[in-house]
């Protein structure tokens, strides 16, 4: 009878302890970086905005500064915009890792694995996080927050992928749910009353797409860039 309650926990165990470790084996991949400077693209695609394609510069320096320095215009990379930097997703340690089963995502098989925060004061409340076990890699989070909403981050791997840095970054949210800066706002049709442009809001997705052209990785990123 002791060997049949020791072997249930064990079963019941052992796959916590695998997401444990999967999830230690691809933040260590993260830890080869220190720091990083990119160069990329700007795709924005918000409801009822047009926006031109833009260059930027993004930054990145170890444990959790993160920038994206826009040529001109506006930025509409959402308020918790750090979120696009997969580093900054595995930076806390208080949580708990809980395995979610398995799936396919573009082709590839993935992990799906739960981190849920141990404290209550933070704005995060669950990560999903997707994983592809053979080459420890991100392929999509998703992040629920307490108070900006849900959001879904997607990556394309290719020259840096053993760094676990992507070629291309889709973050999508909800409009109806995104804070647009000062002094924007939507192009609505002639007539249209506040009901019906909310409801056009309702249900609709924003996306921004990073695409990076190029990493300049461990040279060393000047504290004065983030100010």
């Amino acid at each position: 009878m002791r060997l049949l309650v020791v072997l249930v926990f064990l079963s019941l165990n052992c796959p916590a302890q695998d997401a444990d470790k999967l999830i230690r084996d691809v933040r260590a991949k993260l830890d080869q970086v220190k720091d990083y400077t990119a160069t990329g693209k700007l795709k924005t695609d918000v409801a009822f905005l047009k926006i031109p394609v833009s260059n930027v510069q993004i930054y990145y320096k170890k444990p959790n500064r993160f920038r994206v320095k826009k040529d001109g215009g506006i930025s509409l990379l959402p308020k918790n915009g750090v979120s696009v930097n997969l580093n900054s997703l595995l930076m806390a340690e208080d949580y708990t890792a809980v395995p979610a089963g398995e799936s396919v995502l573009n082709g590839v098989p993935v992990k799906i694995i739960k981190l849920l925060p141990l404290s209550d004061n933070g704005d995060v409340v669950l990560t999903t996080m997707y994983i592809d076990e053979k080459k420890l890699l991100i392929q999509k989070a998703v992040t629920t927050t307490r108070d900006n909403g849900t959001y879904d981050m997607q990556m394309s791997y290719g020259r840096f992928e053993k760094y676990g840095l992507p070629d291309k970054v889709i973050f999508s949210f909800n409009t109806k749910d995104y804070k647009l800066p000062k002094g924007v706002t939507f192009e609505y049709d002639a007539g249209e009353t506040a009901k019906t442009q909310e409801d056009k809001l309702k249900n609709k997705k924003g996306k921004v797409e990073i695409l990076y052209d190029n990493y300049l990785i461990n040279k060393g990123v000047a504290d004065e860039v983030f100010k």
